[in-house]
Protein backbone atom coordinates (compact mmCIF):
# COMPACT_ATOMS: atom_id res chain seq x y z
CA UNK A 1 0.00 0.00 0.00
CA UNK A 2 1.53 3.68 -0.98
CA UNK A 3 2.54 5.54 2.30
CA UNK A 4 -0.37 8.03 1.27
CA UNK A 5 -2.79 5.48 0.85
CA UNK A 6 -1.76 4.17 4.52
CA UNK A 7 -1.90 7.70 6.25
CA UNK A 8 -5.22 8.14 4.95
CA UNK A 9 -6.76 4.78 5.80
CA UNK A 10 -5.28 5.54 9.44
CA UNK A 11 -6.97 8.92 9.39
CA UNK A 12 -10.78 7.22 8.26
CA UNK A 13 -9.97 5.21 11.25
CA UNK A 14 -9.60 7.92 13.57
CA UNK A 15 -5.97 6.69 14.05
CA UNK A 16 -3.01 8.80 13.64
CA UNK A 17 -0.09 7.07 12.34
CA UNK A 18 2.89 6.41 14.23
CA UNK A 19 6.29 5.67 13.71
CA UNK A 20 7.04 2.40 15.32
CA UNK A 21 10.39 2.49 15.41
CA UNK A 22 12.65 2.10 17.74
CA UNK A 23 15.83 3.48 18.31
CA UNK A 24 19.28 2.85 16.20
CA UNK A 25 22.28 0.75 18.06
CA UNK A 26 25.62 1.04 17.11
CA UNK A 27 28.23 -1.58 18.10
CA UNK A 28 31.79 -0.39 18.72
CA UNK A 29 33.70 -3.64 19.30
CA UNK A 30 37.22 -3.47 19.97
CA UNK A 31 40.26 -5.54 20.68
CA UNK A 32 43.90 -5.09 21.38
CA UNK A 33 46.07 -4.46 18.86
CA UNK A 34 48.05 -7.45 19.82
CA UNK A 35 45.31 -9.41 19.93
CA UNK A 36 44.25 -12.45 17.12
CA UNK A 37 42.52 -11.21 13.92
CA UNK A 38 40.83 -14.58 13.46
CA UNK A 39 38.90 -13.65 16.53
CA UNK A 40 37.43 -10.67 14.63
CA UNK A 41 36.77 -12.27 11.64
CA UNK A 42 34.70 -14.67 13.67
CA UNK A 43 32.83 -12.00 15.81
CA UNK A 44 32.20 -10.26 12.27
CA UNK A 45 30.72 -13.41 10.67
CA UNK A 46 28.57 -14.51 13.59
CA UNK A 47 27.16 -11.12 13.90
CA UNK A 48 26.29 -10.92 10.45
CA UNK A 49 24.37 -14.66 10.17
CA UNK A 50 22.48 -13.10 13.48
CA UNK A 51 21.28 -10.17 11.19
CA UNK A 52 23.23 -7.39 13.78
CA UNK A 53 25.02 -5.00 10.74
CA UNK A 54 25.58 -1.93 12.49
CA UNK A 55 28.56 -3.31 13.97
CA UNK A 56 32.17 -1.77 13.27
CA UNK A 57 35.08 -4.18 14.70
CA UNK A 58 38.64 -2.58 15.09
CA UNK A 59 41.69 -2.73 17.20
CA UNK A 60 43.02 -0.33 20.01
CA UNK A 61 45.64 -1.52 23.32
CA UNK A 62 44.49 1.88 24.76
CA UNK A 63 40.36 0.65 24.94
CA UNK A 64 38.92 1.87 28.43
CA UNK A 65 36.23 -0.74 28.81
CA UNK A 66 32.28 -0.88 27.48
CA UNK A 67 30.31 1.34 27.73
CA UNK A 68 27.35 2.99 26.22
CA UNK A 69 27.06 6.74 24.82
CA UNK A 70 23.61 8.25 23.71
CA UNK A 71 23.83 10.72 20.17
CA UNK A 72 21.47 11.73 17.91
CA UNK A 73 18.27 13.88 18.60
CA UNK A 74 16.08 12.90 21.70
CA UNK A 75 13.40 11.93 19.58
CA UNK A 76 15.41 9.43 17.06
CA UNK A 77 18.39 8.48 19.29
CA UNK A 78 21.62 6.86 18.90
CA UNK A 79 22.96 4.53 20.94
CA UNK A 80 26.66 3.65 20.57
CA UNK A 81 27.80 1.03 22.21
CA UNK A 82 31.30 0.27 22.98
CA UNK A 83 32.56 -3.25 23.60
CA UNK A 84 35.29 -5.40 24.19
CA UNK A 85 36.49 -8.65 22.38
CA UNK A 86 38.21 -10.68 24.37
CA UNK A 87 38.66 -13.94 22.79
CA UNK A 88 37.28 -15.56 19.74
CA UNK A 89 34.69 -16.87 22.33
CA UNK A 90 33.66 -13.62 24.61
CA UNK A 91 32.27 -10.57 23.99
CA UNK A 92 31.89 -7.92 26.88
CA UNK A 93 29.07 -5.30 26.79
CA UNK A 94 28.07 -2.76 29.91
CA UNK A 95 26.67 -5.25 32.54
CA UNK A 96 26.79 -8.16 30.45
CA UNK A 97 29.34 -11.24 28.63
CA UNK A 98 28.34 -13.22 25.45
CA UNK A 99 29.78 -16.46 24.09
CA UNK A 100 29.59 -16.53 20.20
CA UNK A 101 27.54 -19.69 21.05
CA UNK A 102 24.84 -17.06 22.63
CA UNK A 103 24.37 -14.76 19.53
CA UNK A 104 20.47 -14.97 20.07
CA UNK A 105 20.76 -13.23 23.71
CA UNK A 106 23.04 -11.07 22.69
CA UNK A 107 20.69 -9.60 19.47
CA UNK A 108 17.51 -9.52 22.50
CA UNK A 109 19.96 -7.31 24.31
CA UNK A 110 20.41 -4.92 21.35
CA UNK A 111 16.27 -5.26 21.10
CA UNK A 112 16.13 -4.13 24.83
CA UNK A 113 18.54 -1.64 24.25
CA UNK A 114 16.83 -0.23 21.40
CA UNK A 115 13.17 -0.26 22.64
CA UNK A 116 13.95 0.75 26.30
CA UNK A 117 17.04 2.99 26.47
CA UNK A 118 19.96 2.44 28.65
CA UNK A 119 17.55 3.48 31.77
CA UNK A 120 15.04 0.54 31.15
CA UNK A 121 16.85 -2.60 29.88
CA UNK A 122 17.51 -4.15 32.69
CA UNK A 123 20.16 -2.60 34.58
CA UNK A 124 22.43 -1.26 31.56
CA UNK A 125 22.60 1.85 33.49
CA UNK A 126 22.09 0.26 37.14
CA UNK A 127 24.88 1.11 39.64
CA UNK A 128 25.78 -2.18 41.53
CA UNK A 129 27.58 -1.69 44.55
CA UNK A 130 27.78 1.72 44.15
CA UNK A 131 29.86 1.45 40.64
CA UNK A 132 28.68 2.12 36.94
CA UNK A 133 28.50 -0.35 34.68
CA UNK A 134 31.82 0.16 33.27
CA UNK A 135 33.48 0.26 36.97
CA UNK A 136 30.99 -3.03 37.70
CA UNK A 137 32.18 -5.14 34.48
CA UNK A 138 36.08 -4.29 34.90
CA UNK A 139 36.24 -5.07 38.60
CA UNK A 140 34.86 -8.27 38.05
CA UNK A 141 37.10 -9.29 35.14
CA UNK A 142 39.60 -8.62 37.84
CA UNK A 143 37.99 -10.94 40.35
CA UNK A 144 37.57 -13.67 38.11
CA UNK A 145 41.28 -14.40 38.30
CA UNK A 146 41.87 -17.79 40.38
CA UNK A 147 42.07 -17.52 44.17
CA UNK A 148 46.21 -18.17 45.86
CA UNK A 149 45.69 -21.76 46.81
CA UNK A 150 44.83 -22.00 50.36
CA UNK A 151 44.23 -24.56 52.76
CA UNK A 152 41.29 -25.89 56.05
CA UNK A 153 42.18 -24.19 59.16
CA UNK A 154 44.03 -21.50 57.60
CA UNK A 155 43.54 -17.55 59.28
CA UNK A 156 41.04 -15.82 57.82
CA UNK A 157 43.37 -12.62 57.73
CA UNK A 158 46.17 -13.75 56.33
CA UNK A 159 44.33 -15.35 53.54
CA UNK A 160 42.55 -12.27 52.55
CA UNK A 161 45.44 -10.15 52.77
CA UNK A 162 47.06 -13.06 50.47
CA UNK A 163 43.99 -12.92 47.69
CA UNK A 164 44.32 -9.11 47.94
CA UNK A 165 47.62 -8.85 47.28
CA UNK A 166 47.37 -11.27 44.98
CA UNK A 167 45.24 -8.51 42.92
CA UNK A 168 47.19 -5.75 43.87
CA UNK A 169 44.02 -3.78 45.83
CA UNK A 170 44.55 -2.97 49.48
CA UNK A 171 42.51 -4.20 51.93
CA UNK A 172 40.69 -0.80 53.66
CA UNK A 173 39.60 -2.01 57.15
CA UNK A 174 39.58 -0.90 61.04
CA UNK A 175 41.30 -2.45 63.71
CA UNK A 176 38.39 -3.72 65.01
CA UNK A 177 37.71 -6.00 61.32
CA UNK A 178 41.22 -6.66 61.38
CA UNK A 179 41.44 -8.21 64.97
CA UNK A 180 38.04 -10.13 64.08
CA UNK A 181 39.52 -11.49 61.08
CA UNK A 182 43.05 -12.68 62.87
CA UNK A 183 40.85 -14.90 64.98
CA UNK A 184 38.49 -16.26 62.66
CA UNK A 185 39.51 -19.31 60.94
CA UNK A 186 38.65 -20.64 57.18
CA UNK A 187 36.88 -23.59 57.76
CA UNK A 188 36.74 -24.84 53.90
CA UNK A 189 39.53 -23.93 51.29
CA UNK A 190 38.16 -22.11 48.41
CA UNK A 191 40.62 -24.09 46.08
CA UNK A 192 39.66 -23.67 42.22
CA UNK A 193 37.79 -20.28 42.56
CA UNK A 194 37.95 -17.28 41.53
CA UNK A 195 39.48 -14.64 43.71
CA UNK A 196 36.37 -12.33 44.12
CA UNK A 197 34.16 -15.80 45.47
CA UNK A 198 36.97 -16.39 47.56
CA UNK A 199 37.74 -13.33 49.02
CA UNK A 200 33.81 -12.86 49.87
CA UNK A 201 33.92 -16.27 51.67
CA UNK A 202 36.86 -15.59 53.72
CA UNK A 203 35.77 -12.19 54.72
CA UNK A 204 32.20 -13.73 55.20
CA UNK A 205 33.30 -16.46 57.98
CA UNK A 206 34.39 -13.75 60.35
CA UNK A 207 31.08 -11.47 59.73
CA UNK A 208 32.74 -8.91 57.20
CA UNK A 209 32.41 -8.66 53.48
CA UNK A 210 34.06 -6.28 51.21
CA UNK A 211 33.02 -3.09 48.45
CA UNK A 212 35.27 -1.86 45.75
CA UNK A 213 36.02 1.26 45.54
CA UNK A 214 36.99 3.74 42.59
CA UNK A 215 40.32 4.49 44.29
CA UNK A 216 41.03 0.36 43.60
CA UNK A 217 40.69 0.05 47.57
CA UNK A 218 38.36 -2.97 48.88
CA UNK A 219 36.84 -1.46 51.62
CA UNK A 220 35.95 -4.52 54.40
CA UNK A 221 32.80 -3.73 56.20
CA UNK A 222 30.93 -5.46 58.78
CA UNK A 223 27.43 -7.77 57.37
CA UNK A 224 24.23 -6.17 58.47
CA UNK A 225 21.01 -5.65 57.17
CA UNK A 226 20.75 -3.32 54.56
CA UNK A 227 24.78 -3.14 53.49
CA UNK A 228 25.13 -4.73 50.31
CA UNK A 229 28.41 -6.22 49.56
CA UNK A 230 30.99 -8.42 47.28
CA UNK A 231 28.63 -12.21 47.01
CA UNK A 232 30.09 -15.25 48.00
CA UNK A 233 29.14 -16.39 44.02
CA UNK A 234 26.63 -15.25 41.98
CA UNK A 235 23.39 -16.43 41.42
CA UNK A 236 22.96 -18.07 38.01
CA UNK A 237 22.16 -15.73 35.01
CA UNK A 238 21.21 -18.63 32.15
CA UNK A 239 18.86 -22.01 32.49
CA UNK A 240 21.65 -23.99 31.66
CA UNK A 241 23.50 -23.30 34.41
CA UNK A 242 20.73 -23.40 37.05
CA UNK A 243 22.08 -27.15 37.78
CA UNK A 244 25.62 -28.66 36.82
CA UNK A 245 25.88 -31.69 35.04
CA UNK A 246 27.71 -33.20 37.79
CA UNK A 247 24.88 -32.94 39.85
CA UNK A 248 22.45 -34.53 37.75
CA UNK A 249 24.49 -38.01 38.15
CA UNK A 250 22.86 -41.03 39.66
CA UNK A 251 24.63 -43.02 42.34
CA UNK A 252 23.59 -45.44 44.76
CA UNK A 253 23.58 -43.94 48.28
CA UNK A 254 23.16 -45.83 51.41
CA UNK A 255 24.24 -43.27 54.45
CA UNK A 256 24.14 -44.41 57.58
CA UNK A 257 24.20 -41.79 61.02
CA UNK A 258 27.15 -39.67 59.47
CA UNK A 259 27.63 -36.01 60.37
CA UNK A 260 26.17 -33.66 57.67
CA UNK A 261 30.10 -32.36 57.14
CA UNK A 262 31.03 -35.82 56.04
CA UNK A 263 28.72 -36.27 53.61
CA UNK A 264 29.23 -32.87 52.15
CA UNK A 265 33.00 -33.38 51.69
CA UNK A 266 31.87 -36.76 50.31
CA UNK A 267 29.96 -34.76 47.64
CA UNK A 268 32.01 -32.66 47.08
CA UNK A 269 35.09 -34.32 46.07
CA UNK A 270 32.89 -36.81 44.30
CA UNK A 271 31.50 -33.93 41.96
CA UNK A 272 34.34 -31.52 42.18
CA UNK A 273 32.37 -29.31 42.51
CA UNK A 274 33.12 -26.66 45.86
CA UNK A 275 30.72 -26.15 48.26
CA UNK A 276 30.75 -23.40 50.88
CA UNK A 277 29.39 -23.28 53.99
CA UNK A 278 27.52 -20.20 55.46
CA UNK A 279 29.15 -20.91 58.91
CA UNK A 280 27.86 -17.67 60.59
CA UNK A 281 24.13 -18.36 59.28
CA UNK A 282 24.37 -21.96 60.93
CA UNK A 283 25.67 -20.91 63.80
CA UNK A 284 22.95 -17.76 64.39
CA UNK A 285 20.46 -21.38 64.58
CA UNK A 286 22.86 -23.70 66.39
CA UNK A 287 23.84 -25.57 63.22
CA UNK A 288 27.15 -27.33 63.54
CA UNK A 289 27.36 -29.56 60.61
CA UNK A 290 29.95 -31.34 62.41
CA UNK A 291 27.68 -32.52 65.18
CA UNK A 292 24.37 -32.75 62.87
CA UNK A 293 24.01 -36.37 61.84
CA UNK A 294 21.95 -37.50 59.01
CA UNK A 295 20.72 -40.85 57.04
CA UNK A 296 19.60 -41.92 53.84
CA UNK A 297 18.11 -45.00 53.32
CA UNK A 298 19.59 -47.45 50.43
CA UNK A 299 18.05 -45.84 47.05
CA UNK A 300 19.43 -45.02 43.89
CA UNK A 301 19.28 -41.53 43.33
CA UNK A 302 21.18 -37.89 41.58
CA UNK A 303 23.92 -36.18 43.83
CA UNK A 304 21.44 -33.05 43.87
CA UNK A 305 18.19 -34.49 45.19
CA UNK A 306 20.49 -36.89 47.99
CA UNK A 307 22.41 -33.34 48.85
CA UNK A 308 18.93 -31.85 49.26
CA UNK A 309 17.52 -34.25 51.77
CA UNK A 310 20.58 -34.90 53.70
CA UNK A 311 20.59 -31.38 54.04
CA UNK A 312 16.37 -30.78 55.14
CA UNK A 313 17.30 -33.74 57.96
CA UNK A 314 19.91 -31.27 59.38
CA UNK A 315 18.12 -27.88 58.68
CA UNK A 316 20.20 -26.82 55.96
CA UNK A 317 19.44 -26.09 52.56
CA UNK A 318 21.93 -25.38 49.51
CA UNK A 319 22.04 -23.27 46.43
CA UNK A 320 23.74 -23.07 43.59
CA UNK A 321 26.37 -20.05 42.46
CA UNK A 322 28.91 -19.15 39.95
CA UNK A 323 32.27 -17.57 40.72
CA UNK A 324 33.74 -14.45 38.67
CA UNK A 325 34.84 -16.79 35.93
CA UNK A 326 31.47 -18.89 35.58
CA UNK A 327 32.86 -21.96 37.73
CA UNK A 328 29.95 -23.30 39.88
CA UNK A 329 29.46 -23.83 43.73
CA UNK A 330 27.39 -24.80 46.26
CA UNK A 331 26.34 -22.43 48.95
CA UNK A 332 25.25 -23.89 51.78
CA UNK A 333 23.26 -22.29 54.62
CA UNK A 334 20.42 -22.57 57.15
CA UNK A 335 16.18 -23.23 56.17
CA UNK A 336 15.58 -20.63 58.42
CA UNK A 337 15.91 -16.89 57.22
Amino acid sequence: MPHFCRVVLLCLLGLAPVDVRAATVQLELIGDAQGSALAFQQWGESLSRAGISDFRIRSDSGADGAGIETRGDPDRPVYVVTGMIRSADELTLPGATFRRSEIGRLKQWIDDLAQNGPSGMGGARKKVLGLSPTQFGRIHQELAVSAPLATEGQNAGQLAQRIAGALNRPLKMDDQAAQALAEATVYESPIGLSSGTALAYVLQSAGFGFVPQTSGDLAVVRLRPGVEVWPVGWPPEKSDQRKPSALLEFLSVNIQNVSAATALDAIAKRTQIPILLDRPGLARHGIDPAKAMVSLPGSRTTYSLALRRLLFKAGMKFEVRYDEAGSPLLWVTSMKP
